[in-house]
């Protein structure tokens, strides 16, 4: 994990554990997770379309395995569906602001069951430009529910009713590869949920498109998307 990042994450993660310091986690966290979007923003404003399909890394065993486009989907999509099935209950960006027709992805999940080949197709399947717009959509979304939580409801803990309401939105994939991130997002209170996928997740994800990227700068030119807002 990235030095710095690494240092961010155990600051926010000890802030939240006292009341005290509970409204300054949430600040810091939010600082931190505009500074990661700003990573995804840049790496899309530098590369043209075909490069975000592109799997530099093929049958590795690790997020650098991945695509890019794939990448920022993975993150947003479960993102997404916790901080609104969950947290909020409320609806989805995905479906509240009409991103599924905007970003033409052909899934709703969050592609835990792709493999190989079947992530570059679906890669390709995607508009770069609609997916970084939804990124940055869930990212507001969810910065507005972390600041308005109470201290007090980092323990809040999930019913078997949630696990249900996820099951029942087919937005995991009942692949074996999918269907485990329910019992382990619904086995955690709301703190656990911002430490995973709130915070942790995205660094993890972000590391792999650097190294991806590190790749395909060698492979593609720049420029094609330097219009992103």
């Amino acid at each position: 994990m990235d030095k710095e990042w690494a240092e961010k994450n155990k600051e926010v993660q000890a802030l939240l554990s006292k009341e005290a310091t509970f409204k300054d986690a949430i600040r810091k966290l939010i600082e931190f997770r505009e500074e990661m979007l700003s990573e995804i923003k840049r790496m899309v404003e530098a590369y043209p379309t075909e490069a975000f399909s592109m799997m530099p890394f093929a049958g590795a065993d690790g997020y650098h395995g991945k695509t890019l486009a794939y990448s920022i989907w993975h993150i947003f999509r479960i993102e997404d569906i916790v901080a609104h099935e969950m947290i909020a209950e409320d609806e989805q960006i995905l479906f509240r602001k009409g991103f599924l027709k905007k970003t033409a992805s052909p899934i709703i999940t969050t592609g835990n069951e792709l493999e190989g080949d079947e992530i570059a197709e679906f890669s390709k399947k995607l508009n770069v430009r609609e997916v970084y717009h939804y990124a940055k959509a869930v990212k507001e979304a969810t910065d507005q529910i972390l600041l308005q939580l109470q201290y007090k409801d980092l323990k809040r803990m999930f019913t078997d009713e949630t696990k249900q309401k996820l099951i029942k939105s087919k937005c995991v994939s009942e692949d074996e590869n999918a269907f485990w991130l329910i019992d382990y997002w619904c086995g955690k209170d709301i703190k656990g949920l911002i430490k995973m996928p709130f915070s942790r997740h995205w660094i993890m994800h972000v590391e792999a498109m650097r190294r991806i990227e590190n790749r395909l700068s060698k492979l593609v030119g720049k420029g094609e998307n330097s219009d992103v807002k």
